[in-house]
Order: structure tokens, then C-alpha cells, then sequence
């Protein structure tokens, strides 16, 4: 695997597009806001079973909201 690849979000325009504050989104997935603002400045990258979580909330398929950078 290419170690300059980097997992890179679209949550936060998906988030704003819902009309949803990260604490209503955290809310919804069962985390912590900090962890919201965390995925979406790309301090964390959240696990398999919250990525897909996020993806049913948002309504959004998984390559929608979540992609490789180099």
C-alpha cells in the first residue's frame, strides 16, 4: 500500500447540506462532537462501523463522503 495516500472527508459539506450542526450529527451517531469537528479537519479518521454510520445519516453511499488523497 502507498504510504502518501491519505483518507480525506466530504462531512462537513454533507453535514451542512442535511442542515445538521456537528452536535446534531454526533447525536445521531452516538459520538462526541469533538469527534465530528475531529473526522472533518482530518485529526481522525473514524472506524469501518462509524464510517458507514455516518454514511446512513447522512444519507450518502461511502465514496461519497470519504476518499483517497496523495
Amino acid at each position: 500500500m502507498d504510504d502518501k495516500l491519505v483518507l480525506k472527508n466530504r462531512l462537513k459539506e454533507a453535514r451542512s447540506q442535511q442542515k445538521l450542526s456537528q452536535s446534531q450529527l454526533a447525536e445521531m451517531v452516538g459520538v462526541s462532537r469533538n469527534t465530528i469537528s475531529s473526522i472533518e479537519t482530518g485529526q481522525f479518521n473514524p472506524t469501518a462501523k462509524l464510517a458507514l454510520i455516518l454514511c446512513i445519516a447522512l444519507e450518502r453511499k461511502f465514496e461519497e463522503l470519504f476518499y483517497f488523497d496523495e
